[in-house]
């Protein structure tokens, strides 16, 4: 048996003997060769990157770590402010527009969201992350420059515009902390009381002389020219019974001009301040939309930028 066995697997005429059953070997078909993993087709090697190239690749993920982080802190710090005041409760959701934690909360929320694009698509070498990062970034910049042409075109109007957010302020003045603190630094700082004059707080529920309360008739402690008592406490009914008052008598008491002629003069004295805070933004988007770009040419494989 066993000879016919060997007999009938004898190659015959023109078989070769590679037809016969070889021997398995360990995992791969003859001793210490393995099977060759399949290959992907149409699937491009990654590009080998310079050194420069893994700078710059890191550098950005670093950047835009930094602009992430900053934007999660003012989104936090916005979201804090909401709860702490219970702005987002039912009833108090109509004045959330004129809450100003509700501009850190867009802030937060848009460069965070932004950064966190530019952070993966550095790190992982996304490409569609990227462009994502790209054109949010370009879009940004031209808001921010529409912005400004329009602020150009309509200075005129700004006085207006001023005059109007400033009586918001006024009426709030009682509701909204973060208001009144800013009233009172402005006031505080720059020695004025009001829109026009110091009488413009008799349109506040609050100080009307009609109000029942005891701040009837009274202008905030922020309009006196001395608001400490013995040059340390600080004197919160120093200005109670002002609007009872002649001009001449107030005048001993508290500042009679307005804040939005004070206001208009500190911004024109403060223009190259503000146009060198714009170009430093405008810097600093165009170096992360340069460092983008860079990473995106280095992952792309030639001939996919059309």
């Amino acid at each position: 048996m066993a000879w016919s066995a060997a007999w009938l697997l004898r190659p015959r005429g023109g078989e070769s003997a590679h037809l016969l059953p070889q021997p398995l070997t360990g995992r791969g078909h003859g001793p210490g060769r393995r099977r060759a993993g399949p290959l992907r087709c149409g699937a491009p090697a990654p590009p080998k990157l310079s050194p420069f190239s893994q700078c710059v690749r890191y550098l950005a993920f670093l950047w835009n770590l930094l602009f992430l982080l900053l934007g999660l802190l003012a989104l936090a710090v916005g979201a804090w402010g909401l709860l702490a005041k219970g702005s987002l409760e039912g009833e108090r959701l109509a004045p959330l527009g004129s809450d100003p934690m509700l501009l850190f909360v867009l802030v937060g929320l848009g460069s965070s969201t932004v950064s966190l694009a530019g952070c993966l698509g550095a790190l992982r070498s996304s490409p569609c992350l990227l462009r994502f990062f790209v054109g949010a970034v370009l879009t940004f910049a031209a808001l921010e420059v529409l912005g400004g042409l329009l602020l150009v075109a309509a200075r005129h109007r700004l006085r207006d515009a001023m005059r109007d957010t400033l009586l918001l302020c006024l009426l709030r003045y009682q509701e909204e902390p973060d208001l009144r603190f800013l009233v009172d630094e402005v006031q505080r700082s720059l020695r004025c009381c009001g829109l026009s004059s110091y009488r413009d707080w008799e349109t506040n529920p609050y100080f009307n002389c009609s109000a029942p309360g005891v701040q009837a008739c009274s202008v905030p402690a922020s309009c006196c020219l001395d608001p400490w008592q013995n040059g340390t406490l600080a004197n919160t009914q120093c200005a109670f019974g002002v609007l009872r008052l002649g001009d001449m008598a107030a005048s001993t008491i508290v500042h009679l001009g307005g804040c939005v002629a004070q206001l208009s003069a500190w911004l024109h004295t403060q223009a190259g301040g503000i146009v060198a805070g714009a170009a430093v933004l405008v810097l600093v988007e165009a170096t992360g939309v340069l460092m983008a770009l860079r990473v995106l040419g280095d992952i792309m494989p030639i001939g996919a930028h059309g």
